[in-house]
């Protein structure tokens, strides 16, 4: 492994600068779908290529597409006009010694499955209509699964950070409320399309939030107008109760309303998505894989949802970055903040990646050399555990968004 640069920055943690600008697209957002999706579908293909082959295959399914479908809403329950459509892609291995695999079948019926178990309004199969477009990768990409030491297939970083600031935590928890199981049996008028724009000058925090409301369950628009107003309250309580720096927070939701212009005043969804009508998805247009988009935050481009967890860096050293990130803070009590940066090149051993950074914050009168041999160390130790990491994320037990 080449050597490990460290930094010390004298910028301070995030949480102390003077403006933040954090977001977080929710479960049912039309980006979030595509990366959910995707995501399963790459887990599912880990599991047939074990059972078939023995390990996983090649694959790389990151090029999912949701394209908008049509529906008419009106208070009291609208009408869908026309299905979405999920194109998947986009390469897989499709015949192993000799025998043809269900990949484009076992695809499908995943997406399927994800859509019905984790979106309450949408019917997969009267709702939805599937496009696979799965094709076999390149001999050469391929060849790199043929080795006994599991190898890059890409040039690519990742980077990851820790802790999260307040906002960041602030806006996860937001949108994880809105979406709990537990708020949907009080607000079940509230759909899973929910996204969060956090902003924070100083130490005041507000947030714009946009929530799909189903419109079976409101009769007109009085109802829906009062409905929102008290889940605002709630959930701006809800947060102020958490707030720990700041000094405090307002919630607004669904700017765009407009009373008196009936439907077309209102953010009402048939199926509890924009996706149904108002916008389509892509992966890698959404979160993270921490499960936010943190505008300050360096970032990688790269879409993790659906990339082959064994070989593909643009999935692996994303999620390591952030986890070696938050051993990092966690166990070197004068770092503040660390910022970790993993690049690989193309057919280099997964853990020896070609050029390895770490960042640091640190309290006052401490400097990197104080902190550079354990945070060395324990970055060798986790690349050179890299090897159970991938499991978990063959396995699926790691999310992407």
């Amino acid at each position: 492994m080449d050597e490990i640069l460290l930094e010390q920055t004298h910028d301070p943690p995030m949480g102390q600068r003077p403006v933040e600008f954090v977001e977080r697209k929710g479960l049912g957002h039309p980006d979030s779908i595509c990366d959910h999706v995707m995501e399963a579908v790459s887990v599912a293909l880990c599991r047939l290529y074990r059972q078939e082959a023995g390990r996983v295959l090649h694959h790389n399914v990151d090029k999912g597409l949701l394209i908008a479908g049509q529906t008419a809403p009106r208070p009291g329950g609208g009408v869908v006009e026309a299905p979405m459509r999920i194109v998947l892609g986009d390469r897989a291995v499709k015949v192993w010694a000799g025998r043809s695999l269900p990949v484009d079948e076992l695809a499908v019926a995943t997406a399927r499955t994800w859509l019905r178990e984790h979106l309450r309004f949408v019917d997969p199969d009267r709702h939805v209509t599937f496009q696979p477009e799965i094709r076999p990768g390149s001999a050469e990409l391929q060849g790199l699964f043929e080795g006994a030491v599991p190898t890059a297939n890409d040039t690519s970083v990742g980077v990851g950070f820790a802790p999260l600031s307040e906002v960041e935590r602030l806006v996860l928890e937001a949108e994880r409320w809105l979406n709990d199981p537990a708020t949907k049996q009080t607000w079940p008028e509230a759909g899973e399309d929910v996204k969060v724009m956090g902003v924070r000058r100083g130490r005041t925090l507000e947030l714009t939030v946009a929530v799909a409301f189903v419109d079976r369950f409101v009769t007109d628009e009085a109802t829906y107008f009062g409905r929102k107003a008290d889940l605002e309250t709630e959930l701006q309580g809800h947060l102020a109760a958490r707030l720990e720096r700041l000094d405090g927070v307002a919630v607004r939701i669904n700017a765009l309303d407009e009373p008196g212009r009936g439907v077309g005043g209102m953010y009402l969804t048939v199926l509890g998505t924009s996706a149904e009508c108002g916008d389509g998805g892509e992966v890698g247009r959404g979160n993270r894989v921490n499960g936010l988009i943190s505008l300050g935050r360096p970032m990688t481009l790269e879409a993790a949802a659906g990339k082959n967890p064994t070989r593909h860096v643009g999935k692996i050293y994303h999620l390591l970055a952030h986890r070696i990130a938050g051993r990092v803070f966690d166990s070197i009590k004068p770092v503040e903040e660390a910022t970790v940066w993993l690049c690989s090149r193309i057919g280099q051993p997964l853990d020896q990646p070609w050029c390895s950074s770490i960042r640091v914050s640190l309290a006052t009168g401490v400097s990197a050399e104080d902190v550079a041999d354990p945070i060395r160390d324990l970055v060798r130790e986790e690349l050179a555990g890299i090897g159970p990491f991938v499991d978990r994320l063959v396995q699926g037990e790691l999310p992407v968004a």
